[in-house]
């Protein structure tokens, strides 16, 4: 039953982790056309565009309202809001690439291996380092295109997703010295 669902778990977090490189590659290749050729960026992100509000622009909670200005959004919003979302998508590849690692390092033998700690600690950071690159974005956004010109959102679900994979990293370091202990027993 264990070796069903570990497996399981090494595909879909392969899988995801090839979504968010992909993702993160067509996010590079929009924002690169928001500045080079705005009439192309449909081709690469969908947007829903309404006369009187603009578009929402969202990734893992890190969302900014473009206006709608002479039939099209606003490049420069779009611009910012791709640097973040590129980072953010990046960062939760490399999320998906560690739980994948992980339960790939952990197949034959223990789970707690310094490489796994290593990496539980790498995920907490890159959870909470998503909201983190969020509000900062936000700010840069505000201070080019004005205050109220966009409206931002931020969701701080990474942050406590982060605080709790680092707390369970401090037990995943107990279990490693704990199995140290026992092998020189042994």
């Amino acid at each position: 039953m264990m070796k069903g669902i570990s497996k399981l778990a090494k595909i879909i977090t392969k899988i995801l982790e090839v979504f968010h490189w992909v993702g993160a590659g067509l996010m590079v290749v929009a924002t690169v056309c928001s500045v080079i050729a705005p009439e192309k960026i449909g081709y690469f992100v969908g947007l829903d565009i309404k006369e009187c509000c603009g578009t929402n622009l969202v990734v893992y909670g890190f969302e900014v309202n473009a206006s709608y200005v002479d039939g099209s959004i606003d490049m420069t919003t779009f611009l910012l809001f791709g640097i973040g979302a590129v980072i953010i998508l990046i960062l939760m590849a490399m999320v998906f690439r560690n739980v994948h690692l992980i339960f790939k390092k952990s197949e034959n033998g223990t789970p707690f291996q310094k490489d796994n700690i290593r990496m539980l600690k790498e995920i907490g950071i890159f959870s909470i380092t998503v909201p983190v690159i969020g509000l900062v974005m936000s700010v840069i956004i505000r201070l080019v295109i004005g205050v109220d010109a966009v409206e931002i959102n931020i969701n701080q679900s990474g942050l406590f997703m982060g605080i709790i994979v680092l707390c369970l990293t401090q037990y995943f370091i107990y279990g490693a010295e704990l199995e140290k202990d026992v092998d020189g027993l042994l």
